[in-house]
């Protein structure tokens, strides 16, 4: 195990201090053709800080969700919260009412940053919650571009067909309001220690409940610093990096990588808030000369696949990253010939901070596998019994290192479960250790279907399934997908022969973000089944692959 270099900072909130006097002049962050330094970040973050202390009167240690796309008011929020000595709740803005509810009421958030467009869903379920309407800041997208172009944006995105008109929630502040409202007030910084929490980044973790992860301030401030070191044979003098960041700062890879870890350096993160629209991010692309690209495979075969990306003068990128799900071969060879750059591959859970494995930067890299143990980490494999396998031999990948979590929110029980004697986290995964010390992730012990880096729980598809008044039973498995790794198929035993596939499918869209909702439906007479009536999904994954001949399928 290679040793750790510890940070200097002790808290996020000292790192971003320092980080905002040492780089000042830098660009931080850009979107949408407007840049901000860190100097203006330092400013509008402390400001937000002040309002939420001084206006919305949260407490240190109060949780506040933030339930933002990838845009400026984004890492202002999140910074402003920190630097409150608030904890994080990161929510992705395209859940559904149902399951908006169940985060903020699990978590007790007391305070929302919303999009706009999706504060309906909130007005749905927010007298459910213990979130105060007048403790709603809602923004527009374009309320960090400066005027005339925020006017022109916010205009423009309530025509756009695609997205949710605007919500008009009472008793909330606006974005911009905020930050006026806490500009000049006095604000006394709390002392922030390590062992408080940062974030609660929810997630099913190996059971398939879905429960907050306990991420420390010197959880995540390891992990950046562990990420550093990682990749310091990238660093040339104090050049600044330019990483493009298409993964949402809701995600734990992108928040601490690209978000924190790369931040540290004073390196230039591009936001993308839609990577799905290719021609627009191309061009922002083709502006932004990135030396550092992170993503997930599907991603990776989008843009490489795209002739516009084809025809980019790529010269500055150094390396680009694959991480929260499998990199197929082919997708790394085409991306590496159409950038003639590298791309290599990691590893890491939301439970990790998240990063526990990477492949090495200096060219090294082995196609196949996640690569070597980050400095300060340790890992083994164990058998079911939790001794450990002898070299070469697959066993469950066990995690100790600084970054692993304080353990699941209010759930003594479920963190239990997932900890070895001695304080290793058993991640759920199975996977085989090389003689150089790489390792290989062969099989998933868990239930969880990887949709495109995104992790979807079989319990949560299962149990609103059978919420629909004519579904008797269901069962839930993911099967493989070319394009985004897997997707979710449900099978399902009728209670009411009427029942069609296309009413049950409005019956997902209305309950289930969209990475959630099943693209595949099987209607059964039965499922297979233990002889104490638990459903069988292995029996289930193991018919797709006997039907599509291929190992790959689940």
């Amino acid at each position: 195990m290679t040793a750790l270099i510890p940070s200097p900072y002790a808290t996020l909130d000292a790192l971003l201090a320092g980080v905002f006097a040492k780089y000042a002049a830098r660009p931080a962050f850009s979107n949408m053709g407007k840049t901000m330094d860190f100097a203006t970040l330092d400013a509008k973050s402390k400001a937000f800080a002040s309002f939420l202390v001084n206006d919305l009167k949260l407490a240190q240690g109060d949780r506040i969700a933030v339930q933002l796309p990838n845009l400026l008011q984004t890492p202002i929020a999140i910074f402003g919260a920190l630097r409150a000595g608030l904890t994080v709740v990161n929510t992705n803005p395209l859940y559904t009412p149902r399951e908006m509810e169940h985060q903020f009421r699990d978590s007790g958030a007391k305070a929302i940053v919303i999009l706009a467009n999706f504060a309906a869903n909130l007005a749905q379920v927010l007298g459910k919650t213990g979130i105060a309407p007048e403790r709603v800041v809602v923004t527009g997208i374009g309320d960090c571009l400066g005027f005339p172009k925020a006017n022109l944006v916010n205009a423009a995105v309530r025509h756009l067909k695609k997205m949710v008109p605007a919500y008009e929630l009472p008793a909330s502040v606006g974005f911009n309001a905020a930050l006026r409202a806490g500009d000049g007030k006095p604000f006394t910084p709390p002392k922030v220690k390590p062992e408080d929490l940062a974030f609660l980044q929810y997630t099913g973790g190996t059971t398939g409940v879905s429960k907050g992860a306990m991420l420390t301030h010197a959880n995540v401030v390891a992990n950046m610093a562990q990420i550093a070191q990682w990749m310091e044979p990238l660093r040339r003098g104090d050049v600044a990096e330019t990483i493009v960041t298409a993964l949402p700062l809701y995600h734990i890879f992108s928040l601490t990588v690209n978000c924190f870890a790369f931040m540290t350096s004073g390196a230039h993160n591009i936001l993308i808030t839609n990577p799905r629209d290719l021609p627009a991010f191309v061009k922002v692309l083709a502006k932004c000369k990135p030396t550092v690209f992170t993503g997930v495979n599907t991603l990776f075969n989008s843009l490489a696949a795209n002739p516009d990306f084809q025809k980019l003068d790529l010269s500055t990128l150094k390396i680009s990253v694959a991480g929260a799900m499998a990199l197929q071969s082919a997708v790394k060879e085409r991306w590496e010939t159409v950038t003639k750059s590298k791309v290599i591959e990691g590893y890491g859970l939301t439970e990790t901070s998240p990063v526990v494995c990477c492949n090495p930067v200096d060219g090294k890299d082995q196609v196949g596998t996640i690569g070597l143990t980050l400095p300060g980490t340790e890992v083994k494999l164990v058998d079911e019994s939790g001794a450990e396998v002898k070299l070469g031999e697959q066993g469950e990948l066990c995690v100790r290192g600084p970054q692993v979590m304080a353990g699941y929110w209010q759930k003594p029980e479920e963190t239990a479960q997932v900890t070895l004697p001695g304080g290793f986290f058993r991640t759920g995964d199975v996977a085989v250790q090389a003689a150089d010390g790489f390792y290989k992730i062969v099989d998933r012990m868990k239930d969880m279907i990887d949709v495109s880096g995104f992790k979807v729980y079989p319990n949560e598809v299962e149990d609103v399934s059978v919420l629909h008044p004519k579904v008797f039973e269901a069962a839930c498995i993911g099967v493989h997908d070319d394009k985004s790794g897997e997707v979710v198929k449900v099978f399902i035993v009728k209670k009411d022969e009427s029942l069609t596939a296309e009413e049950l499918m409005a019956h997902f869209r209305k309950n289930l973000v969209s990475y959630k909702v099943p693209k595949q439906i099987e209607f059964r007479k039965d499922l297979p089944k233990t002889n104490v009536g638990k459903v069988l999904r292995r029996a289930l994954r193991d018919e797709k692959k006997a039907a599509n001949g291929s190992p790959h399928a689940r």
